[in-house]
This record gives structure tokens, sequence and C-alpha cells, in this order.
């Protein structure tokens, strides 16, 4: 094995073990990082002779590939995560990334579904199939508590607090954290228990809580199948994912009055910015509101400006 590759798996040691990353998110930085070192393969260079011109050299090859802004923000930081361990293990005595600047990103506003939508696609889910009460149930914890669509397959039974209303989810990093769960999610949670009561459970996923029929936790894959096919159900043509219902249930507990540092707190974001998302989401509905149902705005764009 080559210095190149000994130091790439040793990084990969240190996402798992160091910074408690989760299996996609090092598979992310291997993929991130496997771009540069066949830039640097191309070009001659190594980690410890590549420089600033460089990495300016190889953003610009990912933008003449088409790569989005965003793509490119998280390559970067990918690779500034690389040169940090480098640092650390002293592997290099400068970083040739600390003058690099992410690309500007147009700044999008997730998709949110309204309370309605919400009710009509958990409704949409079809109890007399084996896997309904399942869906249901699914959903419903989904929306109730925020959950990552990775929280979601790895919570387990033994994490349902019922009687206390709470729920321990282990997030990014592996860093577990308590989030109150509804009234209405317990009962979904008790009557799914009793279907999959009814499964022949796999070895290692026996406190799994959602299982497929074989036995074994659900795929990120067929959960966003079945978001689609009950949003499809219920006639929503907006255009969705499992995390839209994080977004919701963000917006919704703002809309609420919910502090924005509590809202932080159960999404298990690492820095109140991330959160301060939902603030724009609120500001952009208000607007929408006054521009359908304020009279001056509606006889405005009804009649035209010079009639």
């Amino acid at each position: 094995m080559n210095r190149g590759n000994d130091i790439v798996n040793k990084f990969q040691n240190y996402l798992r073990l160091e910074k408690g990353l989760s299996a996609n998110s090092i598979d992310a930085y291997m993929t991130d990082l496997s771009k540069l070192m066949a830039f640097m393969g191309s070009e001659g260079v190594n980690y410890g002779t590549l420089g600033y011109g460089h990495l300016q050299q190889f953003l610009a090859q990912l933008h003449d590939r088409g790569i989005s802004a965003r793509s490119q923000a998280r390559i970067i930081s990918g690779i500034r995560a690389f040169y940090r361990f480098l640092m650390l293990e002293d592997y290099i005595r400068k970083d040739p990334t600390e003058l690099l600047e992410s690309p500007e990103q147009a700044f999008r506003i997730p998709t949110v579904l309204s309370t309605k939508e919400v009710d009509d696609i958990i409704s949409a889910v079809d109890l007399s199939k084996p896997e309904g009460q399942r869906n249901r149930t699914m959903l419903e914890v989904l929306y109730s508590c925020g959950l990552r669509v990775s929280e979601l397959t790895s919570l387990k039974c033994s994490d349902i607090y019922a009687e206390e209303g709470f729920i321990r989810v282990v997030g990014k990093g592996q860093k577990p954290r308590l989030i109150p769960i509804s009234d209405v999610a317990v009962r979904e949670i008790e009557k799914y228990m009793y279907d999959r009561g009814q499964i022949a459970v796999k070895k290692g996923y026996e406190d799994i809580l959602f299982l497929g029929r074989h036995g074994a936790a659900l795929t990120r894959v067929m959960i966003l199948y079945i978001v689609k096919e009950h949003a499809e159900l219920a006639g929503i043509t907006k255009t969705i994912s499992p995390h839209t219902f994080r977004h919701s249930f963000a917006t919704h507990l703002l809309e609420g009055g919910a502090s924005l540092v509590a809202i932080k707190n159960m999404l298990g974001h690492e820095r109140i910015s991330t959160t301060e998302i939902y603030t724009h989401i609120e500001r952009e509905r208000l607007r929408k509101e006054i521009l359908e149902h304020h009279p001056r705005y509606r006889d405005y764009h009804k009649n035209g400006k010079n009639d």
C-alpha cells in the first residue's frame, strides 16, 4: 500500500472514530476526496506539494464540468477537513485551504407542507395492507419528531419512552438527543407494535423499530418511495422527500411560537445559523399571505397597475 492510500485510510478511520460520522457521511467525504486525488494525479502533485493555486485550478475544473455551487461547497468542506487532519497528524506544516472560499450559492427556501397536506398524506395510507400501519406510524413519527431519514431507520424500540413522552435518537456525529413525541405518534407506534410482532426479525435487527417484510431495517430509498407514493395518493404536487417532513416540523413549531433555540435542540443542529433558515420560510409565507389577501396588493394584481 502506498503512502497516499495509507493516509486516506487513516483519515477515514479518523472520521469514523474521532468525529463519529455515519457511514453515509464518510462515504460522501471519500467520494469528494477521490476527485481531488484524481486531480493531483493528473497534475503530478501530492497532498504535501499541493498549493492554493492548484486548488483554484481544481475548483475551476469542477465548475467547467457543470458541478453546482452547492456541490462545490460540499467538496471544499471535505477538502478542508482532510487538510485539518493532515495538520493535526503533522503530515504538513501549512494548510493550503486556509484562503479557499466557497462559491456563492443561490439561496433556496426548502419546500414545506401545510398541516392539512401532512394530514392528507398520512390519511392516504391504506391500513388494510400488511405494511399500512407501519407506513402510517413512520410518517407520523417523521412529522411529529422532525427526524432525519438516518435517525428514522436506526430508531430503536428501546428508545421509545412513551410514558415520559420522549424518544431518544442518535444524530450526526453520533450525538444522542431526546425529542418530545406527540400522543398521536405514541398511539400509532402502539398499534404498529402488534403488526411488528408478526414479522420474523433478522438477527441484529431485534431492537429496530421500523422493519421491512423480511425482518430488516428499512432503507433510505424505501422510505423515500413510501413518502412519494403517499404524497401522490394525497394529490400533493410539490416535490417532496422525507426531509420535507423535517422542514415542515420546524416551520410549524416556529409558527406556533417555539424559539429558535428550542427548535435547534430538537433538530440536533450544531449551529443556530442552520436553524435560522426557518425564519426565512416564515417571512416568505407571510409575504405570500399579504400578496394574496391584502386589498391593495390583491386589487393591484387583479386589475393591473394603470387601470
